[in-house]
């Protein structure tokens, strides 16, 4: 799950420059870049609906990592556990300022 956790990773990073390129996040003009985005950007619904749905596989993946590092008993390496731990609160607040930080923009992206 290694691998695909680097592809999610990967594709969220390109994914968000794309969408970042085109989104301003003024609170007068946002709703219409998020519509600019999905309407006239040249694939620019695929690409929102990659990075929307990439995020839910992203954690999906994390999940079953940690799921086979519980199986096989990885928490007895303590530091490699933690340092693990600490990744995952990162991955997890950055995912929220993501999700939350643009002028009211959860429902629209999500």
């Amino acid at each position: 799950f290694g691998s695909l956790l680097g592809l999610c990773l990967i594709t969220q990073i390109l994914t968000g420059l794309f969408l970042a390129m085109h989104y301003t996040s003024d609170i007068s003009t946002a709703f219409s870049s998020v519509t600019h985005i999905c309407r006239d950007v040249n694939y620019g619904w695929l690409i929102r609906n990659i990075h929307a749905n990439g995020a839910s596989f992203f954690f999906i993946c994390i999940y079953m990592h940690i799921a086979r590092g519980l199986y096989y008993g990885s928490y007895l390496y303590k530091e490699t556990w933690n340092i693990g731990v600490v990744l995952l609160l990162l991955v997890m607040m950055t995912a929220f300022v993501g999700y939350v930080l643009p002028w009211g923009q959860m429902s629209f992206w999500g």
